[in-house]
């Protein structure tokens, strides 16, 4: 079973794709400064397969190459990152104001 994940911007998600069949989707907000993960859904045909993990993965390691802070606000995104450390760095962090 190949999990195949693509950008689709003008939907602002990230679609994953089994076997040529729509498997999950993870829903996010950008800015110019900013990623929020608003929201993952997996098709119940496809859970368990690991759908969700190549969608969260893929979104983040993209997040990273735009050079954009994530807001994981989907709370399966933020799961993931909790479990996979090497995506903390990237994680928004509101900066305290001066003074």
């Amino acid at each position: 079973m190949a999990i195949e994940v693509h950008d689709v911007p003008d939907e602002k998600h990230f679609a994953a794709v089994v076997d040529g069949v729509p498997a999950g989707r993870a829903e996010y907000l950008r800015t110019a400064g900013l990623i929020v993960f608003t929201h993952t859904e997996v098709d119940p045909a496809f859970e368990g397969k690991g759908v969700g993990s190549a969608l969260a993965k893929a979104a983040l390691d993209q997040a990273r190459a735009w050079e954009l802070p994530v807001m994981p606000q989907c709370p399966f995104i933020a799961s993931y990152i909790a479990r996979h450390p090497e995506y903390v760095d990237i994680v928004y962090r509101r900066s305290e104001p001066a003074g």
